[in-house]
């Protein structure tokens, strides 16, 4: 009789890197032992919110979010997406100064994406936004309205870093390169999280498939990069692939201790700065 494996919610982002990063436990190409891993693609903002009721075993999570998620869910060593002078950015039809972004109204891709939390502690303030969908963000800026709404400029993640200029938009701010002029650091985006209730074998077993999905990706780089490509929305290869190595890479391996830093002076300045209610100190399986 064959042993019923234990099943693993995984939830990630529908975007090459995640998908990179998940195409061993998603085509089979790893030995998952006793477990068996149920894949849903779902944007970022809506895994955050999902987080909440801790329905997922596995989940990609902003670090944002973690901050109100740190008693459900532990981070994951492996499985960063790390900016290192690079990040989410602010795009505008027109230039802007740092003033007059303070006064515009800015679509972003959630509340408690990174991204969102980087801005607004670059800006010193709560600005007007309007919640748009990540992959419809740039449309929206070069229409200069979302449903009604007035826009001045977008926040933009995932592939829309290397697409922008394609709209003829201009980059008014880059959050990573800010944070690392502010800190010294790469910007912490997006980490896995793992349902702390899972117990001590069990999420030492998951996190290990994790990281060995993620090293066989990178061994295998032309055969993942055409599974992450399907995710692309409209990435050439050239811009896939660079897209992938840009969250794809040895942060993505393991934090390491930098990392582990740079996570933890996020949290203390999002808490200083009045955007994270509490002090949370990360808490790093694996």
């Amino acid at each position: 009789m064959t042993a019923t494996k234990q099943l693993i919610r995984v939830g990630h982002s529908p975007d090459p890197d995640d998908a990179f990063m998940f195409y061993a436990l998603a085509k089979d190409k790893i030995d998952t032992g006793e477990y068996r891993f149920e894949h849903e693609l779902v944007d970022i903002e809506t895994l955050n919110r999902r987080a909440f009721e801790g329905e997922l075993e596995l989940t990609a999570i902003s670090l944002h979010a973690y901050a109100y998620l740190s008693d459900k869910y532990a981070i994951c060593s492996s499985g960063a997406s790390m900016g290192d002078k690079y990040g989410p950015m602010v795009v505008a039809p027109k230039e802007l100064t740092r003033q007059q972004l303070r006064e515009a109204t800015i679509a972003i891709p959630g509340e408690l994406t990174t991204a969102n939390l980087a801005l607004r502690m670059c800006l010193g303030c709560e600005f007007k936004h309007v919640l748009v969908p990540f992959d419809q963000i740039i449309e929206a800026v070069v229409a200069g309205e979302w449903e009604g709404q007035t826009l001045d400029a977008g926040l933009i993640i995932h592939e829309g870093q290397l697409t922008y200029a394609d709209s003829n938009l201009r980059l008014i701010l880059d959050m990573g390169q800010w944070w690392f002029d502010e800190t010294g650091l790469p910007l912490p985006l997006g980490a896995n999280g793992i349902r702390k209730d899972l117990g001590a074998e069990t999420i030492a077993e998951v996190h290990r498939l994790l990281k060995q999905s993620i090293q066989y990706g990178l061994e295998h780089r032309d055969d993942a990069l055409d599974y992450a490509q399907e995710f692309g929305r409209g990435l050439d290869r050239a811009k896939a692939d660079k897209f992938v190595g840009m969250y794809v890479n040895d942060w993505t391996l393991d934090f390491g201790p930098r990392g582990r830093q740079a996570v933890t002076e996020l949290l203390a300045r999002g808490h200083k700065a009045g955007v994270i209610p509490n002090l949370v100190i990360p808490e790093f399986v694996g």
